[in-house]
């Protein structure tokens, strides 16, 4: 399989799809104060469920982070076929 030719395409495509996971991670942790963003909380520490937009964030973000995983794994094969 020879992904030489996509080599540059992967690249951006992986820049693309960083910019787009950290914002969406961003935006998730947006309404919690500090004491949720490093682990503790005002939720007594209970998990609570998502409803709305917090689903769409959360199943978006799960996606787009497979979609970076593959991207750098098929980006890695591509640039060591590069001589």
């Amino acid at each position: 399989m020879n992904l030489q030719p996509w080599a540059p395409y992967l690249s951006i495509i992986v820049i693309i799809l960083a910019a787009a996971l950290t914002a969406l991670v961003l935006i998730q942790s947006k309404g919690q104060d500090l004491g949720g963003f490093l682990g503790g909380g005002g939720e007594s520490g209970a998990f609570r469920t998502r409803r709305g937009i917090e689903v769409v964030l959360h199943r978006l973000t799960i996606g787009i982070a497979v979609l970076f995983f593959i991207s750098v794994l098929l980006s890695f094969l591509a640039w060591g076929q590069v001589s």
